[in-house]
This record gives structure tokens, C-alpha cells and sequence, in this order.
């Protein structure tokens, strides 16, 4: 047999249940991380988890090199293949989860456990770029109990527990005690103004605030249940049909797609005048969007701090919202936007391109012959078209061809708000009408638990404005001429059968409640800042608590904490022990006569002291020494009747005479 090398322990081999314990963890892991990894990566590594887990039970020893190194060079070829790099957020995270399961295929000893729980916890975390609300922070703090009864399971002496709850229990007592630490961290550690990491943020935001629009692309959004952002309102909330949130106006036609982009933004222009009839005060909570444009209610008369109000109202903020963002907006309800309208306004409400929808260019000409210069009839003529003409709303609409406007006035007539907002747009313009396509949200659920407007994803939203003489900029909605419940009840009531799980009253309450603590999470913790941190302590006369007065609350926090803990641990009452309470009692009363129990002397020794001493109870004494020790020794618990009988001969037992 080899001697281990001089100085190195071996490392001791792992049983069965810690094996188990490390692959659930990292089990979770991977499940943690699939949302947002390709599907058959997915698939790939559950396969080479699982299988490693019954190679492991029916015969222990790491997986030989041969077939590791392969799988490695695959993983990194696959993750490249379909992120095009291993460097990011999404492409480090999938690389982090390869790895992490691949470290399973030489996971033997102790060590090796150690290494993987560390990688493993770090992948824990690495979930929360992705995610950091409310489910997934707990789900996250879930996947911390198998890593931390792995840990547990290496320590020497410990019994395997009966079951998985059981192994889980004391892990889960770990985390409840690690709390106020985790609390005083999160309230006192100086926050950063950005991100430690410069993970890049995804290109897509999920609100789907595009600064362009081709009719279709809204399909995965009107589906989605998601909050997109919350409206708070300093009084009564507007009605439904006046709850239309401008994001983006677009003047661009391609023949196919709506552009954000105007000539006249390539140099800065003051806003369009607005004659406002009233206003309305309200707080935006909005949800990332990777995006600057900040929705508000329509029409905006001033933009929010660290914000610039454009041309035609819209709002941008200076940087992209990447995190959680919170605003106040002023807005008018009933307005006259732009009433005198420039010629090069005028122009590019009326561009289209050439060779495009030429019976839809036909139909305009046909109602301009018919009503002259009158605008509005023409505005109601194409509203009729939409409401008689058999047009559905449908979130499954027949795909459209080059012509698409044609296609879909003449063909196919099935659609959403983006079909009916393109179409209308581009017959106003080919009527001779300056009209543009507006998108954003519209509509939401008044919650009145919490006093908000939850805006929902699927409430995102296409409209038009037309210009008529004397009015100004006026809204159109077409798509509420066909299905007018997109307006009045919203997006899910427009969809019909088609969303009948989503317009269930007792789910949709249920929904909505749950939003109110979701709505606390983003506000009282991933809206946490550093400017709030700041103002942590202005209840106690500190106005602005600078980091070097955090670090110091911090540091006192800390030793606090510590010296509470040691205390507890020092100080805190044992566990009452009945069998080693009878034995105290017989050792004060043989103390008393003399008989004292020497240091590291041992129970048996000291009671057959006692009873050289004392020779008229030998007898009695010899028969607690066997009491005592056959509870002590034989049993893992004492027996109930015979410890109650052993008590009962020491309180009973009394002391004649003492042999000197």
C-alpha cells in the first residue's frame, strides 16, 4: 500500500446522502437558470446530471478523463455557437451552469464538495441579474438550504437523517439566524451608483416600447401578464376610456413598418404648443425597459426630472431605464395639441411611400371625392369601414403580404390594434388627412387595495392622431371601433375566448393582490437606492448619512451582532437533562457528609468510593451505580419508568454513617 505524501491528509470519500445533497443543489441551479437558457442546453445537462447520479449509485469513483474533456470542449463550443461569445450575462451564466454540473462528473471527496457548494452558491446568485422580484429572491434563498446541509453533512460524526426534511431542517435554522446579519447588510453597506459588474443589459426590452412598429410584432405582449409599470393619482383616477399612455408617436411608413425616427429631431425643438383644459398630477413606478422613452399619460405638460419633453410630447429620460424608475408628470386630459400646423408638419403627415396599397389609395380618394374638404367625415367614414365592414379583433392574425394594408382592408380583415392603427394611419394620409401612428399602453386595472393603476404588458397599445383644422392633434382609436371593450375593459375583455383564463374574476383578484406585494418589494427593496440609503437616518436627525457615517453604523451593527451571538452561545440555558440532574442531587447529598466528587473523576470510580465509605448503604449505593450507568450508557434516551424509579431511590436515599 502507497504511504500518503509526507504533510496531506487523505481526503476522506463522501457517503451516498452528501452525493445526493450536492446534486440536488445543483439540480436547482439548473432549474434556476432555465428560464432564460436554450431549451436542448437545458435538456443536455439534466441528461448528464441524472446520469452521473446512477453511475454514482451503482458504482462510486470519478468519470474518467477521456469522456470529461469532451464534454467540456462541447459546452464551451455550444455556449459560443449560440451566444457568439462566453463573455456577457447570458452566455456566462449558461458557461457557469455547464461547468458547475460538469464539476459533478470528479465530485469524490470532501474537497471536491467544497468546491462545488462554493461554484454552486455563486450561480445561486448569478439568477438574480436575471430576476430580482420577490419569487425568484425566495426561490433563490430556497436553493441556499441544500448547499447549506451539504456543508453540514461533512462534518464529522453527523448521522445521516431519516428523511430530506429532516437533513434540511438545520440548514434552514442556519438561514433564519443569518437574517438580521443579512438585514443590517442590506440597510447599512454603502450602495453603488451602478452595477459592480458591467453585465450588459438584453437588447429586447420586455415591454416591447420599440421605437418601431410592424403590424404583428405586439402578439407575445398582449399575452403577457407581467407588470409593466403602476400610477399612483393625486385625487380620482382618470376614466378608462381617457387612460391612453403616449410612449412613442411615429411619422415613418415604409410600406410595411413604422419608424420613430422625424427629421425634426436631428436638431432640438421646443415642444408643440398645447392649449390645456385642466391637468392631472400622478407618480409613474415603471418597470426596466432598456429603453429612454418614459410613457405618460396623454399629453404631457412638462417632463420629469432627469427627463426632456420632445417635439410631438414625448418623454425621454437621459439614460435608459435599467433599473426600477419612479416619476411624477403633470398631464392634460382635454387639450387642443399643435393647433396651427407648419408645412413640414404637414408634409410628413402626409408622406407615403410610392408603389404601395394602391386600392387603399383608391378607397381614400373615393371618400374624398364624396365628402369634399370636409376631415371629420372622412375620419368617421373610415371608423364605419372598421365597424361594418366585418373586421375581428384576434391576437392570431392570417400573416400579410407586401401590400400589407391592402391585405389586410380587403383580404384577410382580421387583426389587433396594430393592423387597425397602421390601416387607419395610411387612409387618412391617402385621404390627404396628416395623421401618425402613437403606441404605449392603454387602459390597466384600477387596484383598490392599493390605490394604483397596475398597467399590465398585454395593455401595451397602438392609436392614431389625425390633424383637422381648428382641433389640432386628435385621437383616433380604430381598433375600439371594432372591439370597443379594448378601450373601455382593456386588453384581456378585447381578446375574448381567447384570453377566458385571464378574465376569470376570482384568478384576477387573486392577481391583483398579489401585485400589492409586489409593488412593496420593488418600492422597499430593489427600489432601495442609494439616494433612500441616504436618507435612512433623517428620522434621527441625519439628513444625509454619507458612507463613511454608514460604515461606521455598519461596523458597530456588526459587533453588536457578534457579541449578542457569543453571549447566547455562552450564556444560554442547556438542555434539561433528568438523569444527570438525579446524579447531581446524590453527589450534594454524599457532599455533605464529606464525600466530594473529585475533578475527571468518573461516576462508576466515585460511587464505589461512596460506598467504601459509607459500608451499611453499600448495597444501596452499588445499586444506583448500576442504574445510573445502564441509563447512561444502554440507551440512546433513558427509559421513562426506570428513570423515574432511579430519581425517586435518590431523593429517598439517606445517608446513616460515614466510615473515616
Amino acid at each position: 500500500m502507497t504511504p500518503a505524501p509526507r504533510g496531506k491528509s487523505p481526503e476522506r470519500p463522501i457517503d451516498a446522502r452528501t452525493f445526493d445533497l450536492l446534486g440536488l443543489t445543483m439540480a436547482l441551479v439548473l432549474g434556476l437558470h432555465a428560464p432564460h437558457m436554450p431549451w436542448w442546453l437545458v435538456v443536455a445537462l439534466a441528461l448528464i446530471l441524472g446520469w452521473r447520479w446512477w453511475q454514482r449509485r451503482h458504482r462510486a469513483g470519478r468519470v474518467p478523463g477521456w469522456l470529461k474533456l469532451p464534454l467540456l470542449a462541447l459546452l464551451t463550443l455550444a455556449v459560443i455557437v449560440q451566444y457568439g461569445s462566453i463573455f456577457g450575462r447570458e452566455p456566462g451564466a449558461a458557461l457557469a451552469v455547464g461547468l458547475l454540473v460538469l464539476k459533478l462528473l470528479e465530485t469524490e471527496t470532501s474537497r471536491d464538495v467544497r468546491v462545488g457548494i462554493s461554484f454552486a452558491c455563486f450561480a445561486l446568485m448569478a439568477a438574480l441579474l436575471f430576476d430580482q422580484g420577490l419569487v425568484a429572491s425566495v426561490v433563490v434563498a430556497l436553493g441556499l438550504l441544500p448547499a447549506l446541509a451539504t456543508l453540514r453533512a461533512l462534518e464529522p460524526g453527523q448521522l445521516p437523517a431519516a428523511s430530506l426534511p429532516r437533513t434540511l431542517l438545520p440548514a434552514l435554522a442556519l438561514a433564519a439566524a443569518a437574517l438580521p446579519l443579512a438585514l443590517l447588510a442590506f440597510l447599512l453597506v454603502p450602495r453603488l451608483s451602478s452595477p459592480l459588474w458591467g453585465a450588459p443589459s438584453p437588447n429586447q426590452a420586455r415591454t416591447g416600447l420599440s421605437d418601431s412598429m410592424t403590424p404583428g410584432n405586439f402578439t407575445d405582449l398582449l399575452t403577457d401578464d407581467h407588470p409593466a409599470m403602476r400610477v399612483s393619482f393625486d385625487g380620482a383616477p382618470p376614466p378608462a376610456e381617457q387612460r391612453y399612455f403616449r410612449a412613442y408617436v411615429m411619422w415613418n411608413f415604409d410600406g410595411r413598418a413604422w419608424r420613430y425616427f422625424d427629421p425634426r429631431h436631428a436638431s432640438p425643438q421646443e415642444p408643440v404648443p398645447v392649449e390645456a383644459a385642466g391637468a392631472i398630477q400622478y407618480q409613474i413606478s415603471l418597470q426596466p425597459t432598456h429603453q429612454r422613452v418614459l410613457p405618460v399619460l396623454d399629453v404631457p405638460l412638462q417632463a420629469p426630472p432627469r427627463a426632456t419633453l420632445q417635439t410631438d410630447r414625448e418623454v425621454m429620460a437621459d439614460k435608459p431605464v435599467n433599473d426600477p424608475l419612479s416619476y411624477s408628470v403633470r398631464s392634460a386630459l382635454r387639450y387642443r395639441l399643435q393647433p396651427s400646423l407648419d408645412e413640414r408638419s404637414r408634409r410628413l403627415g402626409l408622406r407615403l411611400p410610392e408603389g404601395f396599397n394602391p386600392r387603399a389609395h383608391a378607397l381614400a380618394a373615393q371618400w374624398r371625392q364624396r365628402y369634399g374638404s370636409d376631415d371629420a367625415a372622412i375620419v368617421q367614414a373610415a371608423l364605419a369601414l372598421f365597424h361594418n365592414g366585418g373586421f375581428r379583433y384576434t391576437l392570431a392574425p392570417a400573416p400579410l403580404g407586401r401590400d400589407s394594408v391592402d391585405d389586410f382592408l380587403f383580404d384577410t380583415r382580421e387583426g389587433f390594434c396594430e393592423h387597425y392603427s397602421s390601416a387607419f394611419t395610411v387612409l387618412m394620409r391617402a385621404a390627404g388627412i396628416p395623421a401618425r401612428v402613437v403606441t404605449g399602453y392603454q387602459g390597466g386595472y384600477w387596484n383598490k387595495l392599493g390605490s394604483y393603476l397596475l398597467v399590465r404588458y398585454s395593455d401595451a397599445h397602438a392609436w392614431s392622431e389625425v390633424w383637422l383644422a381648428g382641433r389640432g392633434w386628435v385621437r383616433v382609436d380604430p381598433t375600439g371601433a371594432v372591439r370597443p371593450e379594448r378601450v373601455t375593459l382593456g386588453a384581456a375583455a378585447a381578446a375574448g375566448n381567447q384570453l377566458a383564463w385571464y378574465r376569470n374574476d376570482w384568478l384576477q383578484g387573486l392577481r391583483n393582490r398579489w401585485d400589492v406585494v409586489n409593488r412593496w418589494w420593488d418600492k422597499g427593496v430593489i427600489g432601495f437606492d442609494a439616494l433612500r440609503q441616504r436618507g435612512l437616518l433623517t428620522p434621527f436627525g441625519i439628513r444625509d448619512a454619507d458612507t463613511a457615517t454608514l460604515g461606521v453604523l455598519l461596523a458597530i451593527s456588526g459587533v453588536l451582532f457578534i457579541a449578542i451571538g457569543l453571549a447566547w452561545a455562552l450564556w444560554r440555558r442547556q438542555p434539561r437533562a433528568p438523569l444527570r440532574d438525579a446524579l447531581r442531587e446524590l453527589e450534594r447529598k454524599l457532599a455533605r457528609k464529606g464525600i466530594v466528587r473529585r475533578p475527571a473523576e468518573g461516576p462508576q470510580h466515585y460511587l464505589s468510593r461512596a460506598a467504601r465509605a459509607l459500608p451499611g448503604q453499600r448495597d444501596e449505593l452499588a445499586s444506583l451505580m448500576r442504574s445510573y450507568l445502564e441509563l447512561r450508557y444502554a440507551h440512546d434516551e433513558p427509559p421513562t419508568e426506570p428513570l423515574r424509579a432511579f430519581r425517586r431511590a435518590v431523593r429517598d436515599f439517606r445517608i446513616v454513617n460515614v466510615v473515616k
